[in-house]
């Protein structure tokens, strides 16, 4: 018998990176100024993830595709008139903050709550894929939480490369210290993989597909349910920018064992 899958892809949008990223105590909490005027992009490392599924996908034929993304409805529409010409996929909206001060636990608990609403989705063949270290929420717990909450315990954190055998078994790279990969091996779905770059190009532009995706991802975004508000709390002591701080002397004539004996001694400063 073939073997299908039916991959989720949660993936939240982000500021485009080039912006200038500025904290601010609003009313309601912790916010990046004017974050409503930045221009979103689809956090980079969901992006591999997305990517990585469609691939996956198109050599399993009757596997499909979801990305489940939580954000504003417009900056979601706006980001998703991108992201549907890279690859086939339907989208599971949310309505909700995609700011990087939500709460983990509120967004995984969306998440997971969307991915079950799917219609017809057959856990037996369900793969989880996501951000391992995403650029927001980046703490590293949402995708082992969405796991949790779908009850799926074979959960496999910085991924770099899948291979499916015939038997339906597929084997894991999963990067460790060093440069190296841990190899695992999972005999069959569910399971949650968080992805690290992995090792596909970014797709190009299919026009063709952007329209076939557009047509199921307007209707999506419109049926968007609001995530529920976050834990009343979870607070913040202070927003700042990480200082900067940089000291020049100008030495000359110095001697190598000097200089080096001054380095040793500031490293033990610290």
């Amino acid at each position: 018998m073939p073997i299908t899958f039916q991959i989720v892809v949660c993936g939240s949008i982000v500021p485009d990176p080039l912006q200038t990223l500025e904290p601010v105590t609003g009313a309601s909490g912790p916010a990046l100024k004017n974050e409503m005027m930045l221009p979103a992009v689809l956090d980079p490392w969901a992006s591999h993830a997305l990517y990585e599924a469609a691939h996956l996908a198109a050599a399993h034929p009757g596997s499909k595709v979801w990305l489940a993304s939580q954000g504003p409805k417009a900056k979601l529409q706006q980001v998703m008139m991108t992201v549907a010409q890279k690859v086939p996929f339907e989208l599971a909206a949310i309505d909700g903050p995609a700011s990087g001060f939500a709460d983990s636990f509120a967004t995984a608990a969306a998440l997971a709550a969307a991915i079950e609403a799917i219609p017809g989705l057959d856990k037996s063949k369900l793969l989880v894929f996501g951000g391992w270290e995403s650029a927001s929420r980046g703490a590293g717990s949402t995708m082992q939480m969405v796991g949790e909450r779908l009850g799926i315990t074979e959960q496999f954190q910085g991924v770099d490369r899948i291979a499916v055998r015939e038997d339906g078994c597929f084997e894991v790279l999963e990067r460790v210290e060093g440069g190296r990969h841990q190899v695992s091996e999972c005999t069959a779905p569910p399971a949650v993989l968080g992805w690290a770059t992995g090792f596909l190009p970014e797709p190009r532009n299919n026009p063709q597909v952007g329209m076939a995706n557009m047509k199921m991802i307007m209707p999506a975004l419109m049926k968007a349910k609001a995530a529920p508000a976050a834990d009343a709390a979870l607070t913040f002591a202070s927003v700042t920018l990480p200082k900067q701080q940089r000291e020049t002397r100008i030495e000359k004539n110095m001697a190598p064992e000097e200089i080096a004996r001054e380095i040793v001694a500031w490293i033990r400063e610290d």
